[in-house]
């Protein structure tokens, strides 16, 4: 069970994301409008969701957003497209399905959370109190639920995120939010740190 990584949150709880054999609905909702709705309470047990992003990201299919990223104009042109999705973390093909719960013990494959700035620090700083070594953040401004924090941490990696266009118009988290994904095999470590780091204002 976790203490301390649950308080830095100021509003809902943490997201627990378990990749499951069981089989779960196919959703009418985006990956990240689900992560919103589970932090305030809701649970979901799905076996697709409605984001062609995320269906790309999440191991639902092979057929890349290169175009519906070109069209949207974030891009300079179709070879600068092409590279943001290659650049993408991805889940290999999923089987199965996802668990999406609020955090309340357990195990989890990733855990999200939404959270200010000064306490997104904190978390890097107890990532780094064990050994040092800075958090490699990876992100291009897209996919941030979804890949930057979902599937970056299933490569055993903290994601930190300032969001994007999708999750922050779809899902409505703060604009003084980050999202942050952590995964399973560093949480324990991370919350016993935030134990013994200083307080940002002592």
């Amino acid at each position: 069970m976790l203490h301390r990584i649950p308080e830095l949150m100021d509003k809902g709880k943490p997201v627990r994301i378990i990749f499951t054999d069981e089989t779960g609905e196919d959703s009418s909702l985006l990956f990240c409008e689900l992560v919103q709705r589970a932090r305030f309470g809701e649970s979901f047990l799905i076996q697709s969701q409605a984001c062609r992003v995320g269906a790309f990201v999440l191991g639902d299919t092979d057929s890349s957003p290169e175009d519906y990223y070109y069209s949207s104009k974030r891009y300079s042109g179709r070879d600068a497209a092409r590279t943001a999705v290659l650049s993408l973390s991805r889940l290999a093909k999923k089987e199965g399905s996802i668990k999406i719960t609020p955090y309340s013990g357990g195990v989890f494959d990733v855990l999200l959370l939404f959270l200010k700035p000064e306490k997104a620090m904190r978390l890097v700083q107890a990532f780094t109190y064990w050994s040092g070594r800075p958090v490699e953040i990876k992100t291009g401004g897209i996919a941030s639920v979804c890949s930057d924090c979902t599937a970056y941490p299933m490569e055993g990696k903290l994601g930190i995120s300032p969001g994007c266009k999708g999750s922050r118009k779809h899902s409505r988290y703060s604009d003084n939010e980050l999202a942050v994904g952590i995964p399973f095999r560093l949480a324990g470590e991370i919350d016993e740190a935030l134990g013994k780091i200083p307080d940002t204002f002592e």
